[in-house]
């Protein structure tokens, strides 16, 4: 999972893009991210509702949604 791209839900701006910085392990209770920023957070694991993982930067702006690798509301929102 180790440079991965995801969603954060944000309560200010409702998603914010992040990298995976550290590969996830079984029974790990946080997943270490980088904001785009560059503020690093332990984001808490919920196995019921990982973050969503983010489209290629080359379907940004894509008109057919339907061709987005990964289709769900930030990745709608984002587009």
């Amino acid at each position: 999972l180790q440079y991965n791209r995801v969603w954060i839900p944000d309560s200010e701006e409702v998603w914010q893009s992040a990298e995976i910085t550290k590969n996830y392990k079984a029974g790990d209770r946080f997943l270490h991210v980088q904001l785009e920023d560059g503020t690093e957070l332990s984001y808490p694991v919920d196995l019921a509702a990982l973050p969503p993982l983010r489209n290629p930067d080359i379907l940004v702006g894509e008109n057919d949604l339907t061709a987005l690798s990964y289709l769900h509301e930030p990745a709608v929102l984002h587009n």
